[in-house]
């Protein structure tokens, strides 16, 4: 089968489409012929070594398409059935073997586009808001990239819970994305400081908490813009890998700093259920927009990443075996 794999660790570049072996069945799982590939940051992790997986290996976790082939222990899918998943390694590919407790049902009327740009990055925003802080409608929270996957599913949902949103994007066009998706205030970051601003925003009482998938650049001035006993979430790195935090300077206002995985939050099958089950049903229900940013032949992976790393995306990137 065509797969894009990765020999040496490093830019773009080394993202190379060539002639892998098929994966074979294993017990437990079935073959899945994708459609639709999801591009995530944790992909460019893998590309640059930063997760210290060995070579050569295959990016990506996420995608949908349908099942050819069950191993014979497998009792509750079906050759024929359209399926999506998170968290199975070495998706660039044409196909993927992948566990069956790991393969979600695509309901009717989701295509399987929606729902391979659905499962990490609508996984994610389920957990950081349910979960790691479940917030409440009497919460002000501060969403990093808020015209990001993430970051645009993050403003739906929590605009259907009644936050008070406060969002950053780089640009006007990110803006209008931000407050189409229900933001209440959006900080254009290249021309206002963010710190500043929600200080402004909230009266100088903070935020209760500060979603921030930027990391390097962002970290110190999310960590001023908490109320005491606000929550600091870091979960992700674009701007680089945020250095060792003293527990001192949580102690300007009691705070919290957590790091979360995905991984942590999906840790059986009655959370995997309940997560996609949410946002599947909301997709359906027309309260829930997925936002594709571009579908890329899958060859043409290195340009996925040079548009993700670049900060050029709005939404999902999906890559087209």
């Amino acid at each position: 089968m065509k797969a894009i794999q990765v020999t040496n660790h490093g830019g773009p570049e080394v993202l190379i489409y060539k002639d892998v072996p098929n994966p074979e069945l294993q017990t437990g799982t079935a073959r899945v012929k994708l459609q639709s590939i999801g591009v995530n940051y944790m992909d460019v992790y893998t590309r640059i070594g930063l997760y210290g997986n060995s070579l050569p290996v295959i990016p990506g976790g996420e995608g949908a398409g349908v099942i050819t082939e069950l191993a014979p222990n497998v009792s509750d899918l079906n050759i024929g059935d359209y399926v999506a998943y998170t968290g199975v390694s070495s998706s660039y590919a044409e196909e993927i073997v992948a566990p069956a407790d790991k393969l979600v049902k695509i309901p009717n009327g989701i295509s399987t586009d929606i729902a391979a740009a659905t499962m990490l990055q609508g996984t994610t925003a389920h957990y950081l808001l349910y979960s790691t802080f479940p917030v409440k409608d009497s919460d002000t929270i501060l969403i990093h990239a808020g015209a990001g996957g993430v970051g645009l599913l993050m403003i739906q949902i929590a605009r259907m819970i009644g936050c008070n949103i406060i969002t950053t994007v780089s640009n006007p066009e990110k803006a209008a994305l931000a407050k189409k998706a229900g933001a209440d205030h959006i900080i254009i970051y290249t021309e206002t400081d963010f710190l500043e601003e929600v200080k402004n925003l909230t009266k100088g009482k903070g935020v209760q908490v500060a979603y921030d998938s930027v990391g390097l650049t962002t970290y110190e001035k999310s960590l001023l813009s908490l109320a005491p006993r606000g929550y600091l979430v870091l979960f992700g790195q674009s701007s680089g890998v945020v250095p060792p935090i003293s527990p001192l300077q949580l102690n300007t206002g009691s705070n919290f700093l957590t790091r979360p995985a995905l991984g942590h939050y999906l840790q059986d099958r009655s959370e995997l259920d309940w997560r996609t089950g949410d946002l599947f049903k909301w997709i359906q229900e027309k309260r829930l927009n997925i936002r594709v940013h571009e579908k890329i032949d899958l060859e043409n992976a290195q340009k996925a990443h040079r548009d993700l790393e670049g900060r050029k995306t709005s939404g999902k990137l999906l890559l087209m075996p």
